[in-house]
C-alpha cells in the first residue's frame, strides 16, 4: 500500500472517529408547551308560548278572535329568522262540503300588541297553508324583527287575529266544522362570522 493511500486511510479514520466522538456528546437545548383549545358550539333555541293557542268551539261567520303568544329565544345564538310552516286539516260534519274551510279563516298578524291596530300582514289560513317558509318570514316576521332578527335571550310578543269571514253568501256547509290548525316555527341562524 502506498504512502499517500496511508495517509488517506489513516484522515478518513481520525475523521470517523472524531465524528463519532462529536455525535455522542452533541446536545442541545429544547422546550415544550402543549396548547389546550376548546370549540364549543352555540345552540339555537326557540320557543312559542303557549303551545296552544286557540280552541274555540261554537264559530259562526262574522266571529273574530286575537290570540298573542310568545316567541322566545332561550339559545345561545342570534335567530336571524323565523320560519312558520302552515298545516290543517277540516274534519267536515256534512258529506256535501264542497269548499274549504280554511278559505274562510282569515289571519292578521299584527304590530302592536297592546293596542292591537296595526296590521302586519294579512291572509287566509289556506294561502297560508301554500306559503313557502321565506315568503311568510318576509312577509310577517321580517317586518316585525327587522334586521336584527331575535336575538339571544329575548321574548318578542306576536299577536294574530283570526275572523271567520262572512262573505255574505250561504255558509250553511261549514256547520259542524272543525279545523285544527298546526303552526311550526322554525328558527335560522345568523350568518358565521370571523372571530
Amino acid at each position: 500500500m502506498g504512502i499517500k493511500k496511508q495517509i488517506g486511510i489513516g484522515v478518513l479514520s481520525a475523521a470517523l472517529g472524531l465524528a463519532m466522538i462529536g455525535g455522542g456528546t452533541y446536545a442541545y437545548f429544547s422546550d415544550e408547551e402543549v396548547s389546550q383549545n376548546t370549540f364549543a358550539a352555540g345552540t339555537l333555541d326557540l320557543n312559542a308560548e303557549p303551545t296552544e293557542m286557540i280552541n274555540l268551539n261554537n264559530l259562526k261567520p262574522g266571529d273574530s278572535m286575537i290570540r298573542t303568544f310568545e316567541l322566545q329565544n332561550n339559545g345561545t345564538l342570534d335567530i336571524e329568522k323565523v320560519l312558520l310552516e302552515t298545516n290543517y286539516s277540516v274534519i267536515d260534519a256534512k258529506s256535501d262540503n264542497t269548499d274549504d274551510f280554511g278559505k274562510h279563516i282569515e289571519v292578521e298578524f299584527l304590530y302592536n300588541a297592546d293596542k292591537l291596530d296595526e296590521v302586519i300582514y294579512k291572509t287566509t289560513l289556506a294561502d297560508l297553508k301554500n306559503m313557502k317558509p321565506e315568503a311568510v318570514n318576509k312577509h310577517v316576521f321580517y317586518p316585525q324583527f327587522g334586521d336584527k332578527g331575535l336575538p339571544a335571550g329575548t321574548v318578542d310578543d306576536i299577536a294574530v287575529k283570526f275572523n271567520f269571514v262572512d262573505n255574505g253568501k250561504d255558509q250553511n256547509e261549514f256547520q259542524g266544522d272543525a279545523l285544527n290548525l298546526e303552526w311550526t316555527f322554525k328558527a335560522v341562524q345568523a350568518p358565521g362570522e370571523a372571530r
